[in-house]
């Protein structure tokens, strides 16, 4: 079972967190919105509240954002807003690319890309493999630090470990490759500290042909966490800045 949390009323904004993270990170950005949109928030399969089955099969970027589809048509959404913090932002991209009719607007906070080449891309699966070998060794203290991550928001140190494997992992590079087909507008967030992800968001907001960068003073890869005052305010600036949508049914 997905565990998802629906706040407010108006247009539908999905926000969906980063690896090794959960919904609870979004906690002052929930508040912020639900003023006057509906918020969808949810815990990844693994992470949080949400079921970590044993199955390595169920753990995969399709299955990913074919729950973020059910959690739409669950508010009645036909287009939302789909705000992804890390992980949550490539699979915010993926969902565009794979199903444009259903995205209102994009705002990818701390996401990379992905890689062309083959050997920037498995320096990424080595890193993601390397997840899941302390997860598996260490169980929940093998987390990775972030101001994000807490061990104790989560069931399974397996459920984890499989996510890291199944989820993070990338296979090839038709995400980057098809950023200039993505039409929704974006806005590309980045925390001014995040070094790993400042040239993936550059990439982002140059070859996204409706994007805007802001980079947030100051934060590293966790601006909803560290710096939700001036993360919240350049969201909100952003999505005021959209043409008027429907509410959910």
């Amino acid at each position: 079972m997905i565990i998802h949390e629906v706040h407010g009323h108006g247009p539908v904004v999905l926000l969906t967190h980063g690896f090794a993270a959960s919904s609870r990170m979004f906690g002052h950005t929930v508040a912020a919105l639900a003023t006057d949109h509906t918020v969808v928030v949810w815990d990844q399969l693994g992470h949080g509240r949400s079921d970590a089955p044993d199955d390595p099969a169920v753990y995969s970027v399709a299955a990913s954002v074919e729950a973020m589809l059910a959690l739409l048509d669950g508010v009645g959404a036909e287009r939302a807003v789909l705000l992804g913090h890390s992980l949550g932002g490539y699979l915010s991209l993926e969902l565009a690319l794979a199903h444009p009719a259903r995205v209102r607007a994009l705002v990818l906070v701390d996401t990379g890309p992905g890689y062309r080449s083959d050997r920037g891309r498995a320096g990424w699966n080595e890193l993601a493999d390397g997840y899941a070998r302390s997860l598996e060794e260490r169980g929940l203290a093998g987390l990775p630090a972030g101001a994000e991550l807490d061990a104790h928001e989560h069931r399974s140190a397996r459920g984890l470990a499989l996510a890291a494997r199944g989820v993070l992992r990338q296979a090839d590079a038709h995400v980057i490759e098809c950023l200039s087909s993505i039409g929704a507008p974006a806005l590309v967030v980045v925390g001014e500290h995040d070094a790993p992800f400042r040239k993936g968001a550059d990439h982002l907001a140059a070859n996204l042909p409706e994007a805007t960068l802001a980079v947030i003073p100051g934060a590293g890869h966790a601006p909803p966490v560290t710096h939700p005052e001036q993360f919240e305010r350049v969201v909100r600036t952003f999505l005021a800045s959209l043409p008027p949508s429907e509410p959910s049914r």
